[in-house]
């Protein structure tokens, strides 16, 4: 028998046990989703979608990305205009909601702002409204009658040009009440014109009458003639590989083509004395990326590459003098800005690489610039910053609670591919990560494939990495061979061979995590989102054996029917196969998840918005019902209203709290996923 002294013994130092256990536990992180990074956090976070710096270098206006509050009915986010001072860092709102306004920008004398917005009251169509900075009612500015979906400034201030759909005939709109209202596809096409307004008089008339669809454009600095680029339909594909350079002129001049040009193109701007056009654009028809910066005379000829075998990728221009331009580059898994000699397309560097720059807006009469950007801590705010020294200042934070929130530590990894390729990623460890641990893998790979995932704040609502981070799961997210930002050569290194080598850099990624004893190579997950989709959905079907749990979103799974049901067939042929699906109909479809069914064994979980176009749900639904015909656990969420990813705050939750559920089910073992049917 124990005596008193022994029994007090023996309760200490079992006090003393349990505490140690509930240490070891915080220092491993198994507590660390209270003070990680949580679904309901994700979906609830601000960001910066635009900056515009006023003329004179001293105010950035902004649109802010707000979600809608647990008391509001669910829907995409609120886009509010905010404005700070450099200066002070004071901070003032324009709009709020229910109302969302975007698209922001300043008269050139910084007395007003400009925006879109709807306000049912004035017109029922979206149009543009100008408000004075220092408070004041906003005034509608275009009074058109569909919506107008972008607008310029000319440099004087007195011309206002602007796209708008044509508008439906009286007749289409009896039709329609009469329910007469069946479509015929490719024809009685809804442009998208270019309109100018007069300022002064408030006259609006077609700038470009012929029959083109107009996509981009930009003001020359005598505000007497715009560039613009646009295609002979309205069709999303021929806007993304068929789009041709124009300029035409106030006086009425029919539009004239600028310049031969091949495959995609991107921003345009012209220089200072109006006697160049600097544009982004392909190098030829199956350049998956308007990567390359081109400059042209104005008055016509011969485009010049200036970044010809640049290992980069250029996403944004603008002038900084008749000299140079800026250039937002993507190079690697990082962002730089560059600064380009028109002539020579000699680079020097403005700023460079953290945090990461997504756009910006410049002042060249101060030298001044305003960019939005995100670093691993923080979606993307608003920075200061000169020409003189590249040196970024941060001005607003819009999400103080992350300051206080746990996040996995990130970093860009390297590895070797086939034919000695150098791939890179970003890795994030869990938090609470722990030396010599093994934990679960989930992969996060990106779209396109011509996208990147850069070595910033990485969480999305479809891409919740930092989520994944706080429940104990080692993320890698890929750039393999075909990702932008290392330029031409790289972008295009998976041509007709989709699903081979691309796919093989992947798992020799997952390898050499597993090589390090970082990842256990018996828990590894893929996830992502279109043709990350496409790569989860063969990860779970031609190589079933290397995945416990697979997570396919929008993506596609037989190349075949995709082609023929998705809004861009020729772009998906032409830039990544080089020719379509009837020329090599047997590598097509042995490169289709579908083909390789009978591998299939992992668990695959499938999501999809009801409304995508550009991979119709029909690719999901085929998918779905092919595992349960070979009894592979699967389950598919079909969410309405939803395009090509996911808007509304409710979807976006329910999609991380049932990502997060299969991974543990499968992964872990965790049967927590009963809670959602899984």
């Amino acid at each position: 028998m124990y005596g008193l002294r022994d029994t007090k013994k023996r309760l200490l130092n079992r006090c003393l046990a349990v505490f140690c256990a509930i240490c070891l536990l915080l220092s491993t992180g198994a507590f660390s989703q209270e003070n990680g990074l949580t679904p309901e956090k994700l979906v609830s976070l601000k960001r910066v979608n635009q900056v515009a710096i006023d003329p004179g270098g001293e105010k950035i206006a902004y649109v802010l990305s707000s979600p809608r509050g647990a008391d509001e009915l669910s829907g995409r986010n609120y886009s509010e205009i905010w404005v700070t001072d450099i200066a002070s860092g004071d901070l003032r709102q324009y709009t709020s909601k229910p109302v969302s306004a975007v698209a922001v920008s300043w008269t050139p004398d910084g007395e007003h702002l400009l925006f879109r917005t709807k306000r049912k009251e004035t017109n029922p169509h979206t149009q543009v409204y100008s408000q004075p900075w220092n408070g004041g009612i906003a005034k509608m500015l275009t009074s058109h009658d569909t919506t107008v979906t972008s607008y310029k400034l000319s440099p004087d201030g007195k011309w206002l040009a602007f796209l708008a759909h044509d508008v439906k005939t009286a007749e289409e709109k009896a039709d329609k009440t009469a329910k007469r209202d069946w479509i015929v596809y490719d024809e009685n096409y809804k442009h998208i014109r270019l309109w100018v307004q007069n300022l002064e008089t408030g006259e609006s008339r077609l700038l470009v009458e012929e029959d083109l669809s107009v996509w981009e454009y930009t003001w020359a600095p005598d505000s007497k003639t715009l560039a613009f680029q646009a295609t002979n339909t309205p069709l999303i594909d021929d806007s993304y590989m068929y789009k041709k350079i124009y300029t035409a002129s106030l006086d009425g001049r029919s539009p004239a083509l600028l310049c031969k040009t091949e495959g995609k193109l991107a921003g345009m701007a012209y220089s200072p004395d109006g006697s160049t056009l600097a544009f982004l654009g392909a190098v030829s028809l199956n350049d998956p990326i308007a990567q390359s910066l081109f400059v042209v005379s104005a008055k016509g000829g011969t485009a010049k590459n200036l970044v010809e075998n640049f290992e980069g990728s250029g996403y944004a221009i603008s002038w900084i003098d008749n000299e140079s331009v800026l250039m937002l580059t993507t190079e690697g898994s990082e962002n730089y800005l560059r600064k380009v000699d028109a002539k020579s397309g000699k680079m020097s560097t403005v700023f460079g690489s953290n945090p990461i720059v997504q756009s910006v807006s410049l002042s060249p009469k101060s030298g001044r610039f305003a960019v939005r950007a995100h670093a691993h801590n923080h979606p993307a705010e608003v920075y200061a910053g000169n020409l003189k020294n590249g040196k970024l200042t941060r001005l607003t934070n819009h999400n103080p609670e992350l300051d206080n929130t746990a996040l996995g530590r990130q970093e860009i990894v390297e590895w070797k591919g086939e034919d000695d390729f150098t791939i890179e990623g970003i890795l994030t460890y869990p938090v609470g990560y722990q030396q010599g641990q093994k934990y679960p893998l989930a992969l996060q790979i990106h779209g396109g494939p011509e996208g990147v995932s850069l070595n910033g704040w990485t969480s999305t609502p479809t891409y919740p990495v930092q989520v994944l981070s706080a429940n104990g799961y080692v993320v890698l997210q890929p750039n393999y061979r075909g990702s932008g930002g290392r330029g031409v050569a790289y972008s295009k290194a998976d041509h007709d061979d989709l699903g081979g080598k691309e796919f093989n850099d992947v798992l020799a990624g997952v390898d050499a995590l597993i090589e390090r004893g970082l990842v256990d190579a018996e828990r590894v997950g893929t996830g992502g989102w279109s043709y990350g989709g496409y790569f989860s959905a063969w990860a779970a079907t031609r190589h079933s054996d290397r995945f416990k749990a697979s997570m396919v979103a929008a993506g596609l799974t037989n190349w075949i029917s995709f082609t023929g049901t998705t809004d861009i067939p020729h772009e998906m042929s032409l830039v990544h196969w080089n020719s379509y699906w009837y020329d090599q109909k047997e590598l097509h479809w042995e490169r289709s998840p579908l083909y390789h069914l009978n591998n299939a064994k992992t668990p695959t979980l499938i999501i999809h918005g009801m409304k995508d176009d550009r991979v119709h749900p029909e690719q999901s639904i085929e998918l779905y019902n092919s595992l349960k015909l070979k009894n592979v656990p699967t389950k598919m969420v079909m969410y309405p209203r939803e395009p090509h990813g996911l808007l509304e705050n409710e979807h976006q939750l329910h999609y991380i709290q049932t990502l997060l559920m299969w991974f543990d089910k499968y992964l872990k073992g965790d049967d927590q996923g009963q809670k959602l049917g899984l």
